[in-house]
């Protein structure tokens, strides 16, 4: 059954209504080398909340602060209607050891900076972009509750922690009726699954929405590298900003196993007469515990292609090949939980039913 983008999804244990395909707005400005200009951009926004959408995911340094700038302008007529997402944690002074990090002051100049730059009076989802390890959690929490009951943000989530910190974050909310979180951030493709071995199952448990980054490896799941790409790689921070093919080499993304798991996309896709884009956030956008993943398209095309992922229907034996190709170890102790010998020992040939 197809979707479409107003075909509302409910965000972790929440009552807030989200898009199944999230707009990534850091592609709004060229400040990066490789975005849209102001009146491509646009495009891509009136595109979008055209279709029904109302999910769109910046930060507060995304494109130099282009990104949240040209957001909140376009925003402006409809702003009520929409769900803007940014984060906090990255550094928005260099030099400045206190414009970055999870720490209250960080956050709280942040989110200062962020509503004037989306030229709006709150947020309706903050997040916590980058754990940084040094920070105290009753810090964070209390900084994100303080916002939520000041109404400068309406809802607060986390991306790129370790689960278990996040885990710890929502039960130490919960006791002391702190503002929970209800979203992780994560990077999870088809090039990257290793969510599935702690992260998801986390969120699911305790009440977040999953929210992927990099659907699409990338943009290695779109089939145009080839194996000869893997010799394009300079610095991640240098020659490389102005060509994002290279950036991703540099970045580790552009392996036989990668490019493996490409080729049995663009097999895929080639069956059902849909790109390979397509079929990788289709996997996506329907793998258990997923809300939402962030699509980053640069031009009116691409979105277009993009979007045709709510209408592709996987079968059982495309998503059987798809899995396997990817799969990943699930390592200690998941894979030993999950073995027969266990299973023998702890229920025999007993038939256990898990309801509800």
């Amino acid at each position: 059954m197809a979707l479409t983008l107003d075909t509302y999804r409910l965000l972790g244990r929440s009552g807030l209504r989200v898009s199944p395909l999230a707009l990534g707005a850091a592609t709004f400005g060229t400040e990066w080398g490789w975005g849209a200009e102001r009146d491509e951009a646009r495009k891509l926004f009136d595109r979008y909340t055209e279709l029904g959408g109302n999910f769109f995911d910046t930060a507060s340094t995304y494109t130099n602060g282009s990104s949240e700038r040209l957001l909140g302008e376009f925003a402006r007529g409809d702003r009520d209607k929409l769900v803007l997402a940014t984060k906090y944690s990255t550094l928005r002074r260099p030099g400045d050891p206190n414009s970055g990090g999870t720490h209250r002051k960080s956050m709280l100049a942040s989110v200062e900076g962020s509503l004037r730059q989306l030229n709006t009076d709150h947020i309706d989802l903050l997040y916590l972009n980058i754990w940084d390890f040094r920070t105290p959690v009753e810090e964070i929490l209390r900084g994100l509750d303080d916002l939520v009951r000041l109404g400068k943000v309406l809802y607060v989530a986390i991306s790129s922690a370790p689960a278990w910190q996040v885990s710890r974050m929502q039960a130490i909310a919960d006791l002391r009726g702190w503002s929970p979180l209800i979203a992780v951030e994560t990077e999870y493709s088809l090039i990257e699954r290793t969510a599935e071995r702690d992260l998801i199952p986390m969120a699911r448990e305790m009440g977040l929405g999953v929210v992927p980054f990099s659907p699409l490896g990338g943009g290695v799941l779109t089939g145009k590298y080839r194996r000869e790409d893997r010799d394009r790689a300079g610095s991640v921070a240098g020659e490389t900003a102005n060509d994002r093919k290279s950036l991703n080499v540099a970045l580790g993304w552009v392996t036989d196993r990668n490019l493996a798991i490409a080729d049995v996309v663009k097999e895929v896709a080639s069956e059902l007469g849909r790109t390979p884009a397509q079929v990788a956030l289709a996997w996506a956008l329907n793998a258990p515990g997923v809300t939402a993943p962030i699509i980053g398209a640069r031009t009116p095309a691409q979105l277009e292609d993009n979007l045709g992922a709510l209408e592709v229907d996987l079968t059982p034996s495309q998503l059987a090949r798809l899995d396997e190709v990817s799969a990943i170890e699930l390592g200690n102790p998941h894979a030993t939980l999950a073995s027969d010998h266990i299973r023998t020992v702890t229920s025999g040939d007993m038939k256990i039913e898990i309801r509800g």
